[in-house]
């Protein structure tokens, strides 16, 4: 996977994640094996919120980032003199949060003397798949179809190579974990609202509230979520059952997602697989209509474990990893960006 003109890493790779809400670390052997991995939540200090404080965030990455590298670098058994290279979440993002990760990883790099990578979050999410050893159906073959659903994004990406990604369709409005959060809300459900949303939805019946399943059969892969949970707010003050309310707003879900997903591989010719990320691929129901329009596509939906879908920093070392090895490093006068877009990455 290497290519002409590379760095060999001499040692492992420190990967640092900070750009929401988790706080994670993780040290990698320059062929992609997980020597030692760690995620704090912080979920207990947003839950009163409704959401993420990012002030109450990059508070709490600076309080427990330094101690939370250090024991995964002892569960590694590796010492920081023993590194390769840095590899640190710089964007998208809170910038808070971007500039605590980001700023102890080029310590590091500064201390060790080590080369050190800005890693853009959602390029780590998109190179998950291709981790060594991770998917019993092997890693993907460039081009494959990237659909990442998560708390801040929504979008059908042509992953072309590294470095070299094409949108394909994007959100209008809410992002579909936001969604899942909003609907969640609605029928009092704690926050985050996804996984509370999904237990009950297993009690409910589909059938029993109609809800739009918007953009749904019109060209394109673009997503639109806030006139569906308009219709959810209006169910629930009309008195629906919340758990029928629930079947059917992720039974609305996951039809517009899949229906995205067969417009997006029909852009993309040659596609090897479709790969889901982000925290809404652990939802069931999502996972089982896009497996579904990459059977009838002819190629595989290959979804990593759920520890990886989410944000991690075995994500962000990995892609390190892939950025190293095809020679492409960063400065330490690199600047956290909340807003990046894959579009402007430099490609291998």
């Amino acid at each position: 996977m290497g290519v002409e003109g590379g760095i060999k890493l001499p040692g492992p790779v420190l990967g640092l994640e900070s750009s929401c809400d988790e706080t994670a670390a993780a040290v990698l052997a320059p062929d992609g094996t997980i020597l030692a991995e760690g995620v704090l939540s912080q979920e207990a200090e947003h839950a009163r919120f409704g959401g993420v404080v990012p002030e109450i965030a990059a508070r709490a990455h600076l309080a427990a980032l330094p101690g939370l590298a250090e024991r995964v670098m002892a569960r590694a058994g590796v010492a920081f003199a023993e590194l390769g290279a840095v590899a640190a979440t710089a964007g998208p993002g809170l910038i808070g949060g971007l500039i605590v990760g980001s700023g102890f990883g080029k310590g590091v790099a500064i201390a060790r003397g080590l080369p050190f990578v800005a890693v853009n979050h959602l390029e780590a999410h998109a190179l998950t798949a291709r981790l060594p050893g991770l998917l019993p159906e092997g890693a993907p073959e460039f081009p494959y179809l990237l659909l990442l659903v998560s708390g801040g994004h929504c979008q059908c990406v042509a992953v072309e190579g590294l470095g070299r990604y094409r949108r394909l369709g994007t959100t209008l409005d809410d992002a579909v974990g936001e969604a899942f959060d909003k609907a969640a809300k609605l029928m009092g459900l704690p926050w985050p609202g996804g996984p509370h949303l999904e237990r009950l939805a297993a009690t409910g019946d589909a059938r029993a509230v109609a809800l739009p399943r918007p953009l749904y059969g019109r060209p394109g892969c673009d997503f639109s979520f806030s006139g569906l949970k308009t219709a959810v707010a209006r169910a629930v003050a009309q008195g629906a059952r919340h758990a029928d309310v629930a079947a059917a707003f992720q039974g609305s879900v996951a039809a517009v997602l899949a229906d995205r997903a067969r417009n997006a591989l029909a852009m993309m010719p040659g596609t090897t697989a479709v790969v889901v990320a982000g925290g809404v691929a652990a939802n069931q129901a999502v996972r089982g209509a896009l497996a579904g329009a990459a059977a009838r596509a002819g190629v595989p939906m290959l979804a990593p474990p759920l520890r990886l879908c989410t944000d991690n920093a075995v994500m962000v070392a990995w892609a390190g990893i892939e950025r190293l090895r095809a020679g492409l490093t960063d400065g330490l006068d690199h600047a956290p960006r909340p807003r990046w877009p894959l579009a402007e990455l430099a490609g291998a």
